[in-house]
């Protein structure tokens, strides 16, 4: 057989391959479900749906959740993995990624869709041919799970028209996002979000599926790329090796974090709860093994010789099999009943918000009483750690960076995870004041010490360039994103200072406040747009950083005047206000020691009208200094250009002084 047959014969197996680990995926859900089946009936008293739900369900979601990850590694490989042409439009490597993406998107589309209708079977005993389509739609939006599982299909399937068109790589990294957003609805349902500390379930469990996508999907989308022979397969082997450490390491923590939710170490092997979770870890740990396997031998044989791929596929083969039973493993794991906590039920906060306070907020507890936030608090210490490692390069590499910025970098990152895991952060779920002091904390103070930082600048000066005739690298796709259409879109300074300003408008003077506030997923929503549009307000304003639409400093100082004092202006109407926000929620949780609702609300509104007067001096500090060190370069730049020239415009203005004077000389006309 010459090369080009066995190159040929090995494209022919890439989409049997992939269905085969869908299949391997959905076979071992579907067994560990027939398993546990009685047990899962008698546990909740339901009848038998019948076999068609038992045994369809699992194997659907898990075979979904295969075709889910195939559309982030599909994309992800298109974006990052295999470079695209000069001209920024894909190659044909990058191309096929995007159409396996594409297709892998469309079926988790379906499977989400005919998920809708199981979950309705599972959870009420029906069988599913007894269920009427009206039936299906009006329970659909009663169901958590089903309904998840509707806004996974919107989603996905709006994915997959995204997708259809696309050429260019500025697209793909968005891709890579939106398929990432498909796995939300399904991280904030299940077990993790309810009972006990669901709070950190939930968190763990939404690192856990965006390391596992990364991770599985990459993998997948190596692999067949490597089948079919593609170029630059060293390259994306050595930028996904980087990526699949990471992948595990977090895979790992977040997991022991969300089992020891959920189980007691002594339930491990006595529960078939317990021993699904140890077989899971156990194929983590395997795919760890293998994962160092292929980083030691595989991508060190390609970066040898770049024809050597026999033992990338063959350790690939290996883990897709792996990964394919994990994922089986995880549904299973979905569907059984965690062993029942010991001692007391959970009081209603506990069930609320996922843990219980020991009294009303004071100094101490707002100080000491902390609650690690797994996704805000993990990400204050990356973005701390990337930051040192930034800087430690340039002092390496002989640069000077600024201490001020590295200070003010610092204490932004100490001030969000102190906002987000302190007392601030524990009591902001069950007090409206809290709240409004965790929303002008990550809107004003944290964001503004971020953007003194100068990140993208340390970035752009820290991250190598890619040579001539190379791949881009990531200061290359840092600088696209920096020059795309939606950057110089947000960056206009009216849409950063509406983003902004609709955070308090638009969240807390319509009934959106009262239907997030109760939910996890809300607290997390309204966190994330209170640190963003905040951070893009200031970048603009104040942003040591260079923005795609740079305005002089007296727009600065203009836009400043005429966004704050709307902060204030709402406090004050806040202040004024007779009507509870989120009343129901809060009365709902029966703390004794917050019974003045109004009184509370009012006093974040004072929290809201006074907050704004601090940034406002500490913008304006910062305008003053940036003006005047812009004014110091525009000297030095004129000095030295004259230095260059010798003086040749100070001779020419000093001989056009010297004519009008001969001009003005008396007795001699200039005439």
């Amino acid at each position: 057989m010459t090369v080009d047959q066995q190159v040929a014969a090995r494209r022919a197996w890439v989409w049997p391959l992939l269905i085969g680990v869908a299949g391997l995926a959905g076979c071992t859900a579907a067994g560990i479900g027939a398993l546990s089946l009685a047990d899962a009936l008698s546990a909740t008293g339901l009848p038998d749906p019948g076999p068609a739900t038992t045994l369809g369900l699992p194997f659907i979601r898990a075979a979904g959740e295969i075709a889910a990850v195939l559309a982030v590694g599909s994309f992800l490989c298109a974006a990052f993995l295999v470079p695209p042409q000069a001209s920024g439009v894909l190659d044909a490597d990058g191309y096929r990624a995007l159409r396996v993406g594409t297709v892998a998107a469309g079926a988790w589309a379906v499977c989400a869709a005919l998920l809708v209708p199981l979950t309705i079977s599972d959870v009420s005993g029906h069988r599913l041919a007894d269920l009427d389509p009206g039936t299906i739609w009006s329970l659909a939006g009663l169901v958590n799970t089903a309904s998840a599982w509707r806004w996974t299909a919107i989603l996905a399937a709006v994915v997959t028209l995204a997708s259809l068109p696309v050429l260019r790589w500025s697209w793909t990294p968005v891709l890579v996002a939106a398929s990432l957003v498909t796995l939300l609805p399904l991280g904030l349902t299940g077990h993790s979000s309810a009972g006990g500390s669901h709070d950190l379930a939930t968190n763990s469990l939404l690192i856990h599926l965006v390391a596992a996508s990364l991770w599985a999907g990459g993998l997948l989308a190596l692999l067949a790329h490597a089948l079919r022979n593609g170029d630059h397969t060293g390259l994306a082997a050595r930028r996904f090796s980087a990526v699949a450490l990471w992948c595990w390491v977090a895979m790992a923590l977040s997991g022991s974090v969300n089992a020891l939710v959920r189980v007691l170490p002594s339930d491990l092997l006595t529960t078939g709860y317990g021993r699904l979770v140890v077989a899971k870890f156990v194929a983590l740990c395997t795919l760890g093994v293998l994962g160092w396997r292929q980083r030691r031998s595989a991508v060190a044989a390609l970066q040898a010789d770049p024809g050597a791929r026999r033992a990338l596929i063959r350790l690939a083969l290996i883990e897709a099999a792996v990964f394919g039973l994990t994922f089986g493993i995880a549904v299973g794991l979905g569907r059984t009943a965690p062993p029942p906590p010991p001692g007391r039920l959970p009081t209603i906060p506990e069930a609320e918000i996922g843990y219980d306070f020991d009294g009303p907020p004071t100094v101490a507890r707002i100080l000491f009483d902390w609650r690690f936030d797994l996704i805000f608090g993990t990400a204050a210490i990356v973005l701390a750690a990337l930051y040192v490692a930034g800087v430690v390069r340039l002092r390496r590499r002989g640069d000077r960076w600024p201490p001020g910025r590295t200070v003010a970098w610092l204490l932004g990152c100490l001030a969000l995870l102190f906002v987000t895991s302190s007392g601030v952060g524990r009591y902001m779920p069950a007090m409206f004041s809290m709240h409004m002091v965790a929303h002008m904390g990550l809107s004003m103070a944290v964001p503004i010490l971020l953007v003194l930082g100068a990140p993208v600048t340390l970035a752009l000066r820290a991250l190598p360039a890619a040579g001539r005739g190379d791949p881009p690298g990531m200061r290359e796709w840092l600088l696209a994103a920096l020059h795309s259409r939606l950057s110089r879109f947000l960056t206009n300074p009216v849409v950063a200072t509406v983003l902004f300003v609709a955070g308090f408008y638009g969240l807390y003077l319509s009934n959106l406040f009262d239907t997030t506030v109760s939910s996890h997923a809300g607290h997390l929503a309204m966190n994330a747009h209170f640190l963003l549009s905040g951070y893009l307000f200031y970048w603009v304003v104040i942003g040591v950083d260079p923005t795609p639409r740079p305005i002089p400093p007296l727009a600065k100082v203009g836009v400043v005047f005429a966004s704050l004092p709307l902060h204030a202006f709402f406090g004050v109407v806040l202040m004024g206000t007779r009507q509870v926000l989120g009343a129901d929620y809060y009365r709902s949780l029966g703390l004794a020691w917050h019974t003045d609702l109004i009184g509370d609300q009012r006093l974040g509104g004072g929290i809201a009208w006074a907050a704004g007067e601090v940034p406002l001096v500490v913008v304006m500090i910062a305008l003053l200094v940036q003006w005047a060190r812009s004014d110091r370069r525009i000297a030095r730049r004129l000095d030295r250009a004259a230095d260059l020239d010798d003086d040749a415009e100070l001779t020419a203005y000093n001989a056009m002084l010297a004519e009008l004077a001969r001009g003005e000389t008396p007795g001699h006309s200039p005439c």
